[in-house]
């Protein structure tokens, strides 16, 4: 593994324009007003587990459509009070895994909450139990073709969906105080965070970690690594479809995300990452905040990391991160 990508101090100042359909907002407050018009209940059920630090409950939600998706919400035993809380999204090929996973959070006296992530949770991690009952056209195997030919129909319009809808469930628990709620993500999860901090502004804070989900055209220029390589491969076959493809993508795409958000943001990002070019990661940060004027962020550089980033490292900065502005 080496560097790959542009120097750091281009990186910096790496600021390209990418698709930014005319209708990018108004497709996102029609989906999104959809979901919520949907309704649907919110059901805990609290869950035995050995440790005594933590209190674990299964949670099921109303995402996209309404449909049911699963997740876990971890507390510190016995706080007292409303609680902050962080929603976390998961890495691609994952999904919420087992609960005893998920503790250090509550731990430090936070709710965590973890979103399964509809039709993942099978290529790593220890599962995940949220289906995906919407059909797909022609797709390449994985999640990033799934219902490409359209906006409307793709995979992470229903992602990006269940997230949001996660905040708005969060918010109805007596336990969860509905002012204090960070996102949090790497990877997938990262792209998600951000996409959610553009769609419900009032959260407090994001913790994005070298975000996927950005600059699509570029990132399927400069990496041969999946999950970008799926779009590749599809494109291969799909030779006169390169147009909507990318029209498609441009409703997903982190860049014009970030352009949206306004929410503090701690980001990171690896300069031998060959899955997330860091020049996408980049893309999206030196453009978020943009709409919004002066807004608070800072990246954290890993330069000899590829994927992995800064790991717990990272997460050590984001505990003083969230206790500044959630507690």
């Amino acid at each position: 593994m080496a560097f790959y990508d542009l120097p750091l101090a281009e990186l910096e100042t790496f600021r390209p324009q990418v698709r930014e359909p005319a209708d990018f907002d108004a497709f996102w407050e029609r989906t999104i007003a959809e979901a919520r018009a949907a309704g649907g209940d919110v059901v805990l059920e609290p869950i035995e587990n050995p440790l005594a630090h933590v209190e674990v409950y299964d949670i099921t939600y109303p995402g996209y459509g309404g449909q049911s998706v699963k997740g876990w919400l971890v507390l510190p035993a016995g706080a007292e009070g409303p609680l902050p809380v962080i929603a976390h999204y998961a890495g691609y090929g994952s999904g919420r895994s087992l609960a005893i996973e998920h503790t250090f959070w509550a731990s430090a006296g936070f709710a965590y909450f973890v979103m399964d992530t509809r039709g993942q949770g099978s290529a790593w991690g220890n599962g995940g139990v949220t289906p995906d009952p919407e059909g797909s056209g022609p797709s390449y195997p994985g999640f990033m073709t799934r219902g490409i030919q359209s906006p409307d129909e793709y995979y992470y319009r229903r992602v990006f969906t269940d997230a949001v809808r996660a905040v708005d469930a969060l918010r109805t628990l007596p336990m969860i105080d509905s002012s204090r709620v960070a996102v949090h993500g790497a990877s997938q999860g990262g792209g998600i965070a951000l996409a959610v901090s553009a769609l419900v502004p009032d959260v407090q804070a994001a913790c994005i970690d070298v975000a996927f989900l950005c600059h699509f055209e570029r990132a399927i220029s400069v990496t041969d690594e999946d999950p970008f390589a799926e779009i590749q491969h599809y494109l291969r076959t799909h030779r006169d479809y390169v147009e909507e493809t990318l029209t498609t993508l441009s409703y997903f795409d982190g860049v014009n995300f970030a352009k949206r958000s306004s929410v503090p943001a701690l980001w990171s990002v690896a300069l031998m990452d060959t899955i997330v070019p860091p020049s996408t990661t980049f893309a999206a940060f030196n453009w978020y905040g943009d709409g919004a004027g002066a807004v608070t962020k800072s990246m954290e550089v890993y330069p000899y990391n590829g994927h992995e980033g800064g790991e717990w490292r990272q997460v050590d900065k984001q505990r003083t991160f969230l206790a500044e502005r959630l507690t």
